[in-house]
């Protein structure tokens, strides 16, 4: 069903039409350019649930969302270079961030003070909060091939890991860590005691991985148990490091214009990838400005959104799973040929706990 009415909105549609084309609530103050991380505040004995986005004008804002969905612009910092990830850490006081300012920060958002607490030689690709019972230390992943981990007291890393090659993307959920490097290299580590290499694999994808998003297992305590993975052609690999039956890795296409009859195809990168935090389902945006919701048991597709002006590049769910946050901005998929300055990022927030339940088929 088309809400627009009429044909295909999707090409030639001003931006008055579709630059929200879910009619989802809008955050207030958005970033000035390209977005490239969101993230909700961790589930605290806080009354207030905040959100954070990391973008390419240098800067990480921080809103409150009320629970009406409306969002208050609270405070922001800044780098020196574009903000390429952020996280939390576990007690929702402290926002970690990195940046291509080759280094990454401490911001306390009580003081609104932030320090810088990592270094590198070149930009910081990932940063997240490890908590494990006898430590807890920021993991940073970058372009000049390490691994670092950081107590955030001491100027020098607690440790340093050799990687391949530069690190493109990365999640934790303790006691899982998993980086994708250049050269489609995945490596597995466990982080009880101190992060140790567990294995290294050959990506499942053919393409360059863009992201990697940790699931759990929702039978084993949570147990953290695989991985999917999202690459520049329009697919998703989900993978179990110990799968109990061989076929339950499995790849998926998905963020795939709809074949014209002369059999051409339009395929897109897969920009980021987020778990139902109740459901285990997940949400997959791309750069054909569309979401989609999955179900990666029952292997089939629970939704996917009418397109937006602009490509999706960062989601995530709050924790009690009933809002999807994505963003809308330009990912330089087709280069300057296709930025458009009229176009502004855009960041939306979706009641979306029915969307995501689990499909009622069997696999």
């Amino acid at each position: 069903m088309n809400i627009f009415g009429g044909g295909n909105t999707t090409f030639g549609a001003t931006a008055s039409t579709n630059y929200n084309a879910m009619k989802d609530i809008e955050v207030q103050s958005p970033p000035d350019d390209s977005v490239s991380v969101v993230k909700f505040s961790p589930a605290t004995n806080m009354q207030s649930t905040f959100l954070i986005a990391g973008s390419w004008d240098n800067n990480v804002r921080c809103w409150e969302v009320q629970q009406s969905g409306q969002t208050v612009p609270k405070a922001q910092q800044t780098h020196t270079g574009p903000v390429l990830d952020v996280d939390w850490s576990d007690d929702g006081t402290k926002v970690f961030t990195a940046s291509c300012d080759k280094t990454a920060k401490m911001w306390d958002l009580q003081s609104n003070q932030a320090i810088q607490i990592a270094q590198h030689e070149a930009p910081v690709k990932t940063i997240h909060w490890i908590k494990a019972p006898n430590y807890t230390c920021v993991m940073t992943g970058s372009w000049d091939k390490t691994l670092k981990f950081w107590d955030t007291r001491t100027p020098n890393p607690i440790d340093t890991i050799q990687l391949p090659e530069r690190c493109y993307c990365a999640d934790v959920k303790y006691p899982m860590a998993v980086v994708g490097t250049a050269g489609r290299e995945l490596i597995i580590y466990q982080l009880e005691n101190r992060p140790q290499e567990f294995t290294r694999i050959e990506s499942p994808l053919k393409f360059q991985h863009r992201v990697v998003s940790i699931f759990l297992d929702k039978k084993n305590n949570g147990a953290p148990t695989g991985f999917a993975l999202g690459s520049i052609e329009g697919r998703v690999a989900i993978h179990y490091v110990n799968p109990t039956n061989p076929k339950d890795n499995f790849t998926f296409k998905c963020h795939r214009s709809n074949g014209t009859p002369s059999g051409v195809q339009d395929i897109y990168a897969v920009n980021d990838i987020a778990f139902h935090p109740v459901h285990g389902t997940l949400a997959t945006v791309g750069s054909d400005c569309k979401f989609s919701f999955w179900d990666k048991d029952a292997r089939t597709k629970l939704k996917t959104s009418e397109a937006f002006d602009q490509p999706l590049t960062s989601c995530c769910f709050n924790p009690q799973g009933n809002v999807f946050c994505y963003a809308t901005s330009y990912d330089w998929s087709k280069g300057h040929e296709g930025f458009d300055p009229n176009k502004k990022p855009h960041i939306f927030l979706r009641s979306c706990f029915d969307e995501l339940k689990p499909s009622m088929k069997k696999t």
